[in-house]
């Protein structure tokens, strides 16, 4: 029987080891995504300099998605092919309750994602919240899921997207450093504001689950490729910046509760945020977490073993560039468990030749 996406020819086997990723937990094999170049994304990079945007044309970002995915057809690894709708980003969140939502382009990876700027000045504003399913960032919200529901069918998937729920919330009504002021002096406002943001956060996602179908029974995902169930994205960005007594004051309960909501979740850790590994990798409902890399902390990939002691069986994801990933290869020093994201491969036969070994590796 032929897989449901054009742009994934050997789809059944991807998805076979990627059931043995993240149901499971097999570790002594691993999993590689490979990064190659597109005629797509350098058209991106020659049309939008980094900075503002406009607003994006749902049928330019369709073109952009299935030119980017069709070119990556032939590539062999253990992606699945899926449009990550970047545009519905924190300005989607913000904008249903009213802020006003400015558009950022990306040409290092085609993204146009969205923001808004601190909606709230005071705590007596937020008895106006309310999730307006007629406003125009709603409305939008809609159309975008169906004209790329249309628009993949039968060829490429679409993959979840973020939440901005519990603190990230916040920073959408007043921004990250009144944010973590507030905490101390109006704990109470900041409780209803996480409890709004609950409610939202799940009629959003809902929302998406009941206008995107699944794949084979999983949700397509730009952290984790695909992974069994109705899986939602969650991000703990502000306790980054907090100490893990913080994360288990006010981050716990938020992510539990929507994770309980679907069949579970996932969730990227960025370097400044490792100090949480061991209290978001207990966190009931996790299916996996992305690792990523910041400037000026040692790489996850460079400290892959020290992560893994910390994390136990939990599926990881992390970046990493083809020179290190293929020494490390050659030398079987590459941990189980593990889904790598493999940066700067020249052409298709460098990616489909590694991709063999990568199949053959056993720890």
């Amino acid at each position: 029987m032929d897989f449901p996406l054009r742009y994934c020819p050997d789809g059944w086997e991807r998805l076979e080891r990627l059931r043995g990723l993240y149901e499971k937990r097999l570790q002594d094999r691993i999993l590689a995504c490979m990064e190659i170049p597109t005629e797509a994304l350098l058209q991106f990079r020659e049309r939008y300099p980094e900075g503002p945007a406009e607003c994006p044309e749902l049928e330019e970002r369709v073109a952009f998605w299935d030119g980017l995915l069709a070119e990556r057809a032939t590539v062999l690894d253990d992606s699945v092919p899926a449009a990550y709708l970047s545009e519905l980003d924190q300005g989607l969140y913000g904008g249903i309750v009213g802020g006003e939502v400015r558009f950022m382009a990306h040409p290092e990876n085609g993204w146009i994602s969205s923001m808004v700027p601190p909606i709230f000045k005071e705590w007596s504003e937020l008895e106006k919240l309310s999730i307006n399913q007629s406003s125009e960032v709603y409305q939008f919200y809609l159309r975008e899921l169906r004209c790329f529901c249309e628009a993949a069918r039968g060829k490429f998937g679409i993959s979840h997207f973020i939440l901005i729920d519990s603190l990230n919330f916040v920073f959408e009504l007043f921004g990250g450093t009144r944010t973590y002021l507030e905490l101390l002096d109006h704990p109470s406002y900041v409780s209803q504001a996480v409890e709004f943001a609950y409610r939202l956060n799940l009629d959003v996602q809902q929302t998406f689950f009941r206008e995107i179908p699944l794949l084979e029974g999983g949700t397509c995902s730009n952290m984790v490729q695909w992974i069994p169930g109705r899986i939602v994205s969650e991000s703990v960005d502000p306790f980054h910046m907090t100490n893990v007594a913080y994360f288990e004051r006010w981050g716990r309960e938020p992510v539990e509760r929507i994770f309980a909501a679907f069949d579970g979740g996932v969730l990227h850790i960025h370097g400044n945020g490792r100090h949480l590994l061991e209290a978001v990798s207990s966190l009931r409902g996790l299916k996996a977490i992305f690792l990523g890399d910041d400037k000026d902390i040692p790489t996850a990939f460079s400290v892959l073993a020290e992560l893994k002691s910390r994390t136990g069986n939990l599926p990881l994801v992390v970046q990493v560039h083809l020179q290190d990933f293929v020494a490390a290869l050659e030398g079987r020093r590459l941990p189980g468990g593990v889904l790598y994201k493999v940066l700067d491969v020249p052409d298709l036969d460098t990616a489909n030749r590694t991709m063999d070994r990568v199949r053959a590796y056993r720890v």
